[in-house]
């Protein structure tokens, strides 16, 4: 099974797909989470990647698309989180799939308002302990004493990809690049979308479930 997590930066994708991962078994693949523990690293790949990521852009086409058939001829059933950000990277994700004799199951479309986007990721904070990276939201989900890891105690950062600046300029590249995705996958006739506004009583259980709905639909 492959499913593919569609939406702006921020909208949800990786809190979703781990919730899809547990429920199917899958292996949830992140080029974000790749990325980081390659500059976490700082190894060559990190430090080219980081270049673009810190301005808000993406990380060439030619890097992303090798490193992620690499990780893919390793696994069996995955969930891709990042991963196609652009045509080619859907054409190219494509082609090795035939050539695999696989195919995507379903594409699956978090889509939420640019404002609250903006609201919800720029008040993330993550744990200064690298080996904990525990995630927390000041508005929606706080830490129990204010600017302090509920799990080790370190303090709390803002993460530079994180701040509204930078949000503003991912989301312009998101629109450039990635939003023409939606078409693509909708001509394959897998694309799949999910209406969020996280000011309604609309929760993380409730996006979950519709997201469950959806691959059952398409499993059978």
């Amino acid at each position: 099974m492959y499913i593919i997590m569609l939406g702006a930066p921020g909208s949800g994708k990786g809190t979703i797909g781990k919730e899809i991962c547990k429920k199917y078994n899958l292996t949830h693949l992140s080029t974000g989470d790749i990325f980081r523990d390659e500059i976490k690293r700082d190894t060559d790949l990190g430090k080219k990647a980081n270049e673009y990521i810190s301005n808000g852009n993406l990380v060439p086409d030619d890097i992303t698309i090798s490193m992620v058939e690499d990780k893919l001829m390793e696994l069996g059933d995955v969930l891709l989180d990042g991963f196609p950000r652009t045509i080619n990277q859907a054409e190219s994700l494509k082609k090795f799939l035939n050539q695999k004799e696989k195919s995507v199951t379903a594409v699956i479309n978090l889509c939420i308002p640019d404002e609250d986007i903006i609201k919800r990721t720029s008040s993330r904070v993550i744990c200064s302990n690298k080996e904990c990276g525990a995630t927390f939201n000041t508005i929606f989900m706080p830490p129990k004493v204010e600017g302090i890891c509920d799990v080790c105690g370190s303090k709390l950062i803002v993460r530079d990809d994180d701040k509204p600046e930078t949000i503003k300029e991912r989301l312009n590249v998101y629109y450039k690049n990635t939003e023409p995705l939606i078409s693509f996958y909708k001509k394959e006739g897998i694309l799949e979308t999910i209406d969020i506004d996280i000011y309604s009583n609309t929760t993380k259980e409730d996006t979950t479930e519709k997201a469950f709905q959806i691959i059952e639909r398409r499993l059978k």
